[in-house]
């Protein structure tokens, strides 16, 4: 069995009539999953329904909720998603899987609305979205417009450095940062990916059009959410040489229509936090260095516009509300 555990009648929004669209978690356990949960129980055209406890993981129960459903989140591992997809036949339902396997995927639209006008048009016309992963959106936001622009070659030797609050792991790994016996190492920022194989390398490259995946050195330390992403450029090697205004003029133009995306120099503390946009879809583009060496870095919530928040804002523009409605 399962039940609609939130019911809201109201359907106007700025004098605008909406339809309720009913909303099912595949998932909703996880960190994700949760943070998701939350935010649509504050959503005011979402009816949320959810499966019974003991059976979360009967799948004839999960398919009949799932093909009665507008939209269907996937907060799952790869391979359960994949399978979950399986199950969906009813061709109204939209799937926001918010996990790496369809990423790459030419069938399924990647759902960073920023990128373009284009893209946001894909977005709300497409039934299969792959939500971003939460370094990759950091990246994507940064090198795209350069690539896309032709000022950035797209065989550019590209490297980024990223930090990350320990949410990111998984209640796994929150549990051990959050272990008082925890080992000491635990509260030093630790950089991991060592092998060059991080699992949000294949979408950079083909989002951004690179020819080749970027040198990308993550570190998790010792703080819940929030996330710095930085990409150093040389200018010389760019197509073009620009300066550090022209960089900033050339984000800033990009960006200048986003909802939830805006372009600053850097703090005058001269410190850099990848704190200040928990709980939000908010991302900030920080421009910083000379004319001759700049630092781009995005700062955003890794749970929030790295994940959930991105996960809500897609199903906004697929469902055709309005884009900021409960974000």
């Amino acid at each position: 069995m399962w039940k609609i555990i939130r019911k809201i009648k109201v359907n106007t929004y700025k004098g605008k009539r909406y339809f309720m669209a009913k909303v099912f978690i595949d998932g909703q356990a996880g960190t994700t999953g949760l943070q998701l949960k939350e935010k649509l129980m504050k959503h005011p055209y979402v009816d949320l329904i959810e499966i019974e406890e003991s059976k979360r993981k009967d799948s004839a129960e999960r398919q009949k909720l799932m093909n009665s459903a507008d939209v269907v989140f996937l907060c799952l591992p790869d391979a359960a998603a994949i399978e979950a997809v399986k199950l969906v036949t009813n061709p109204d339902t939209v799937i926001i899987d918010a996990s790496t396997a369809h990423r790459t995927n030419e069938e399924w639209t990647y759902g960073f609305p920023e990128l373009s006008d284009k893209q946001f048009e894909k977005i709300k016309s497409s039934k299969r979205i792959a939500n971003p992963g939460c370094h990759a959106s950091g990246f994507v936001s940064i090198v795209y417009p350069l690539v896309n622009s032709g000022i950035m070659p797209a065989d550019y030797p590209v490297t980024a450095f990223s930090i990350t609050g320990y949410s990111g792991g998984g209640n796994k790994m929150i549990g051990e940062y959050e272990n008082p016996d925890r080992e000491e190492e635990i509260g030093t920022p630790r950089q991991y990916g060592l092998s060059q194989m991080h699992k949000h390398l294949p979408e950079m490259k083909k989002v951004c059009g690179l020819t080749s995946e970027p040198i990308f050195m993550p570190v998790v330390s010792d703080y819940y959410c929030g996330m710095a992403v930085s990409v150093p450029v040389f200018t010389k090697m760019l197509n073009k040489k620009l300066t550090l205004k022209e960089v900033y003029d050339l984000l800033d133009e990009f960006y200048k229509d986003s909802k939830f995306i805006n372009v600053s120099y850097a703090p005058e503390s001269g410190f850099l936090s990848p704190l200040g946009h928990e709980g939000t879809n908010k991302m900030t583009i920080y421009v910083n260095g000379n004319d001759d060496r700049i630092v781009l870095t995005s700062v955003f919530d890794n749970l929030g516009k790295g994940a959930s928040s991105a996960a809500v804002e897609n199903m906004n523009i697929a469902m055709g509300f309005e884009e900021t409605t409960a974000l």
